[in-house]
């Protein structure tokens, strides 16, 4: 943990120096966040529909309708967009950044990079972080989307919730802070895969066979401290009444 956090200080140092490689951190924004669009999308639509199918028939039964909406609104908003779009591009991105910037090292590439004066923290570092905290909360928004649809299918099919119904119940129970506030988790969640991906990549050891553990470590870890967080932000965030 102590070398993630002196990572992540390093990592502000080059940012706030205004020293970043625009052309890198483009190209990582794009295969970050082009290419985990659709298993984001997939993965949250069939979260709604989940959390659809459990309360649809429920509601109905204690003449509730009205509120499933919302459930599945606020749901997506507060914990189910953000936690699983954390996942999927820790589960996808975040290995490939550990597996390429871990071969980089046991090939000798980052030896090199630092034998012309190149810090590798500026240069592999800073546009996979920003293209973490940039990418992140744009799939989230999507996650939301997603999941909304998925569930309104749902109630639908299921329990004859009209989209209608479906639709004004979000409008009355989903407001600007739940939504915000999952916008907010997935900013930490983007900072967390970034260093931590990038930090089992540097300190990888033991020529092919130490890219898989560290590739598999980075996962693993990212998702323990994942859930971990998401626990802490959401009694910050959304307090019990």
């Amino acid at each position: 943990m102590g070398g993630v956090m002196t990572l992540f200080i390093e990592t502000l140092f080059w940012i706030l120096r205004l020293d970043i490689r625009l052309r890198l951190t483009v190209q990582q924004m794009a295969i970050l966040g082009v290419n985990s669009i659709f298993i984001v999308a997939i993965t949250t639509c069939f979260a709604g529909a989940v959390i659809s199918l459990q309360l649809a028939n429920l509601a109905v039964r204690y003449g509730l309708a009205k509120f499933v909406g919302g459930g599945v609104g606020i749901s997506m908003a507060r914990e189910f967009a953000p936690m699983l779009t954390a996942i999927v591009v820790a589960g996808r991105a975040g290995s490939a950044i550990t597996a390429e910037i871990g071969s980089m090292k046991v090939t000798e590439q980052i030896d090199a990079l630092e034998a012309m004066a190149t810090s590798p923290v500026k240069y592999l570092v800073v546009p996979r972080f920003i293209a973490c905290l940039t990418m992140l909360p744009i799939l989230t928004l999507f996650a939301n989307i997603a999941g909304v649809l998925g569930g309104s299918v749902v109630a639908s099919l299921l329990a004859g919730i009209t989209p209608t119904m479906f639709y004004d119940s979000i409008r009355m129970m989903v407001n600007m802070n739940d939504f915000w506030g999952g916008i907010h988790k997935s900013l930490f969640f983007a900072a967390e895969v970034a260093m931590i991906s990038c930090y089992q990549g540097l300190t990888t050891k033991g020529g092919a066979a130490g890219v898989g553990i560290a590739t598999t470590g980075s996962v693993v870890f990212s998702m323990i401290v994942i859930f971990i967080t998401n626990y802490f932000l959401s009694a910050w965030l959304f307090p019990p009444i």
